[in-house]
């Protein structure tokens, strides 16, 4: 058949659904994924062609009577810049993940301990050398004291993580000491535990980016006037990987954290075998002299035991992250927060046994930094090409060490968010299943904090560990009440009580000296940070209470007892305002058109176009005019006056102003047009009980000119 001759076939706009695919009359809550069938007519009578079309990419799915499930492209952008920013969005940080993937995304216990402990153990890289930083004020005579130090800083430990493995099964839906301290000694024993924690995940970021930066430059020197650039990029670059989702960081952060773990106990191993086997060198070395510039106090050691705790921080984070364990979750992570706590100790111990004995000395300036000193002396001879790759491992496990903040921190302001004490974009997971908003805010509050402090870890250690230890002290003071009250039905209640008491004691104690000590040198701002956090948070819950129990309308509970009145503001009498107009006559007869006319003659134009259109209607059809004249030249507040005005005078009725809005088709057009139901919009968005109905009027592309050839 000669194709031109066939009779041309037209699209019927109408679609119908096929016959066995049942659809209740009055209810589109349908398997919109299903087939419909099209019909296509000729121009011939009687030429009809029915074809079924089932499409191919649906927006929805039906699972069962009544509910539809969003598919991912019902998620998928519109608009040519929104589609290019999805794009990058999806090289960045991956495809979105489906809420039902949850479960696949929570972490084995290997890759709990690098995501969790890597904070905890990172700090053996500083935590030494924050005590000589200290003693060396005494003059290097006392330097030695950094050994017995470190050892009541081990026994520290140890009684927190005993403490933290009985609060791991008490509450094992997460929140460490927030929850814990909220629920055993009130809310505000808990927003200060949730203020400490905060102040010290953001801070962790911060000490862990610029220790691994300055262990970097100790090996290459040239990159010292780049500290706070290079400290920048990398949080950068812990924000992207972190919002790509837990699992996927985890994979990242596996071979670095394992790797230093590995590298540092080589170092130890080979540095005690070279000191004390080969060479048989003493315990305590002997230190170069350094002039005193105090004298040793009780008040010189604590300050120094205060910095050296530093090496704990961290340590609660197993507790706070219970649910992103596979499962048995208080089981897994009863058993990473145990080998957690042996390697922190064994590297701790092992770390300050090799700066004892080969005699290092920290510098002021933390370049280099001890650690790198004695990987210098052990790491020498045939051994000399591990020195670079410990350093590399060092910069690894500091950078990464930020992942414990990164997975926390966001994790509790979460859960603040869901007793509306932060706003509640926090408690949203983003495309990654990763609460997107905390991981972003953290990272802001980091960089600010690097670039005010210029990257100074000495500097930025100060402020470190004391929100840690509040936070441990009302979780363990928490736990006491807890067993208190299972006295009753809990076996064995009151060693557990004991082990808790002892560990809140111990943490006070320590709390309080780090307060004390470290008070003139920065320590006074996390003191003050707290309370004034405590009140932010108190403030948002109060305004969530307010909104709770004020949002309210004047508007009737049944809809029979719903009487409208409609306003529509007009600028002239077009097709726009006619349709208009009939949209608002089918939802009330009591509809008052309103012209607001700057000039005599513009009401007297708008007064004879109104009258001729009115003729050709039917009584039902009739509509009242308003013309406001404003002499001021004021659109928008003789308008609003007169609304307020109605709003007054019928109280018993639901006022609705349904304004007519043009929408162009490019973004640069909007310039062209003075905005006026925008700025009305904004206006009334202030009026409670009045009703707002936008009705956009799109302005579609221009068709663009052939082209002749």
């Amino acid at each position: 058949m000669d194709p031109e001759k066939e009779p041309s076939l037209e699209r019927e706009k109408v679609q119908h659904t096929p016959k066995d695919h049942h659809v209740s009359p009055g209810n589109d809550d349908f398997d919109l994924s299903a087939p419909v069938m099209e019909e296509l007519r000729g121009s011939r009578l009687g030429s009809v062609r029915v074809r079924i079309v089932r499409p191919q990419h649906p927006t929805f799915r039906r699972t069962t009577e009544g509910v539809l499930v969003a598919t991912e492209r019902a998620s998928t952008p519109e608009g040519r810049v929104a589609r290019s920013v999805a794009a990058i969005k999806r090289v960045l940080i991956g495809p979105p993940l489906a809420t039902a993937m949850a479960e696949q995304e929570r972490l084995t216990k290997i890759k709990a301990l690098a995501v969790l402990s890597s904070d905890a153990i990172s700090s053996v890289a500083y935590a030494t050398e924050a005590i000589l930083i200290n003693l060396v004020a005494a003059g290097s005579l006392y330097l030695g004291l950094t050994f017995p130090i470190s050892l009541v800083i081990i026994a520290l430990l140890i009684i927190v993580a005993i403490s933290y493995r009985q609060t791991i099964p008490a509450y094992p839906g997460g929140g460490g000491s927030y929850i814990v301290a909220k629920e055993n000694l009130g809310t505000l024993a808990g927003l200060i535990a949730a203020a400490a924690l905060l102040i010290d995940y953001v801070l962790n970021v911060a000490v862990s980016v610029a220790a691994g930066v300055h262990n970097l430059v100790s090996l290459f020197g040239s990159l010292a006037p780049y500290v706070v650039p290079l400290d920048v990029a990398l949080v950068l670059l812990i924000t992207v990987v972190n919002l790509r989702g837990v699992r996927e960081s985890g994979n990242v952060l596996a071979l670095p954290t394992y790797f230093f773990v590995g590298s540092a106990l080589l170092l130890i191993v080979v540095g005690i075998f070279n000191a004390f086997v080969i060479h048989h060198q003493p315990l305590i070395g002997q230190f170069a002299p350094v002039k005193a510039i105090e004298p040793l106090s009780i008040f010189l050691i604590l300050r120094s035991f205060a910095t050296g705790c530093s090496a704990m921080t961290g340590v609660e984070a197993i507790s706070n992250g219970i649910p992103a364990f596979q499962k048995p979750e208080t089981r897994n992570a009863a058993i990473t927060l145990t080998w957690m706590a042996g390697i922190l100790g064994t590297l701790f111990f092992g770390i300050t046994v090799l700066a004892m004995t080969y005699a290092v000395q920290a510098n002021q300036d933390g370049n280099p930094t001890v650690i790198a000193l004695i990987a210098g002396k052990v790491f020498t001879g045939p051994l000399w090409f591990l020195f670079p790759i410990f350093q590399l491992a060092t910069l690894g496990i500091l950078t990464l060490s930020a992942e414990t903040s990164y997975s926390d921190f966001p994790r509790l302001a979460s859960l603040l968010a869901r007793d509306r004490f932060l706003p509640t974009q926090f408690a949203f997971k983003g495309d990654r299943l990763a609460f997107s908003v905390g991981i972003v805010v953290l990272a802001v509050l980091a960089s600010l904090l690097l670039i005010v402090f210029q990257g100074n870890t000495n500097q930025l250690i100060n402020l470190f560990a004391v929100g840690v230890f509040i936070s441990f002290t009302l979780s363990q003071g928490g736990m006491v009440f807890h067993w208190w009250r299972l006295r009753q039905e809990q076996k064995g209640w009151l060693r557990s009580m004991l082990v808790n008491g002892v560990g809140a004691v111990t943490t006070l104690l320590v709390a309080l000296i780090i307060s004390i000590t470290k008070f003139v040198e920065g320590a006074w701002i996390i003191v003050l940070l707290i309370p004034v956090l405590v009140l932010t948070f108190r403030a948002i819950s109060a305004h969530y209470h307010y909104v709770e129990r004020e949002r309210t309308t004047d508007l009737p509970l049944h809809p029979q007892d719903v009487h409208h009145r409609l306003i529509v503001p007009i600028d002239r009498l077009d097709r726009v305002a006619i349709q208009s107009l009939a949209y608002a006559r089918s939802i009330s007869p009591q509809v008052t058109a309103v012209h607001v006319a700057i000039d005599e003659g513009e009401a007297e134009q708008m007064r004879i176009a109104w009258d001729d259109w009115q003729k050709h209607l039917s009584e039902k059809e009739e509509t009242h005019l308003l013309v406001i004249e404003s002499p001021y030249r004021s659109l928008i507040r003789p308008l609003m006056a007169y609304i307020d005005t109605i709003h007054e005078r019928h109280p018993d009725e639901t006022l609705t102003v349904l304004l007519p809005e043009f929408v162009v088709a490019h973004w640069w057009e909007y310039f062209l047009h003075n905005q006026t139901a925008l700025r009305l919009k904004a206006a009334l968005f202030f009026r409670p009980g009045i009703v707002v109905i936008n009705m956009p009027l799109h302005l579609q592309d221009r068709p663009r000119a052939p082209k002749h050839r």
